[in-house]
């Protein structure tokens, strides 16, 4: 199978829409300025939460910085999001390589693509926003570290979503042994990353946001839930499904504490189970929206 991370990228936006916590959201509806805002967006992909902010009416006026270390999720956000404002009955105007103005009768958005690493990004110093955004991106990082930086980038509100929070279950069982180790595993690599990670980033989150004098305005879950309807995942969920199960076959391939032959085997069980739709996977996560 041919594995391109863009395409992951907009496979799981339905799932994500599923996941965000719709109370969380709703906090953020109500504190937002009621005037054109400034926002950042950290490791913001392809572009996938401005589409939804727009789609769901969170924002209609703003100057919107979308930054990301992965050149290829630049150049595809740079295509991707002018298909879809055109697709949507909005027009687009490119000012330039990185510049663009999405707009319609009741929308005015300046986005400024930002191809570039998180920590040069707030070494850059950019003015502080009124909305920051971290979109399943805080549990990358080692958040005792990083968390101040984030939050730098913001005057007023942070809304962090998705953030893993320990917890991985494939259905139905293999091997409840084998199951259970291969979770385990994959959530130690997590942690052991020579870039930072955290496998239980959202409780975690709570903490830190606390002894750095942050006010948590609203916190819930946001499980990722994926299963099939009458034995067919929607829209690209299948492919999402292969992803998780590449990332794991990514992350455990030559661990020394697993039998590579077992973990063969449960790959290979998982991806049939994707085809005839009986692969369930949960993940679950936590959204917070905080005020600096």
């Amino acid at each position: 199978m041919d594995y391109s991370f863009p395409r992951y990228l907009l496979a799981k936006q339905t799932v994500d829409d599923r996941a965000l916590n719709r109370h969380v959201l709703e906090t953020l509806r109500q504190n937002l300025p009621q005037r054109r805002i400034r926002v950042i967006e950290i490791g913001a992909g392809m572009g996938n939460m401005l589409a939804r902010l727009l789609s769901w009416g969170l924002i209609s006026h703003a100057d919107y910085v979308h930054e990301d270390s992965l050149l290829e999720n630049i150049r595809f956000a740079s295509e991707w999001i002018p298909d879809w404002a055109a697709h949507t009955g909005r027009q687009v105007q490119r000012l330039s390589e990185s510049q663009f103005r999405v707009f319609d009768s009741g929308c005015d958005v300046m986005l400024t693509l930002r191809p570039e690493e998180f920590t040069n990004f707030v070494g850059s110093k950019p003015p502080p926003v009124d909305l920051l955004v971290a979109h399943a991106f805080l549990d990358l990082l080692t958040l005792r570290q990083a968390l101040p930086q984030v939050l730098s980038l913001t005057r007023d509100l942070a809304w962090l979503t998705v953030n893993f929070d320990g917890l991985s279950c494939f259905e139905p069982t293999i091997d409840a042994a084998l199951d259970g180790q291969i979770v385990d595993l994959y959530h130690r690599t997590m942690d052991a990353r020579p870039t930072g990670g955290d496998s239980r980033a959202g409780r975690h989150l709570l903490v830190e946001l606390q002894h750095l004098g942050v006010h948590v305005l609203d916190a819930g879950s946001s499980d990722w839930v994926v299963y099939a309807h009458h034995g067919k995942y929607p829209a690209d969920e299948a492919y999402f499904l292969e992803f998780i199960l590449h990332f794991f076959e990514e992350s455990l391939l030559d661990h020394p504490d697993l039998d590579q032959g077992a973990f063969a085997g449960w790959l290979a069980a998982r991806r049939a189970q994707i085809l005839p739709g009986e692969l369930v996977y949960v993940a679950h996560q936590r959204d917070i929206l905080a005020r600096i």
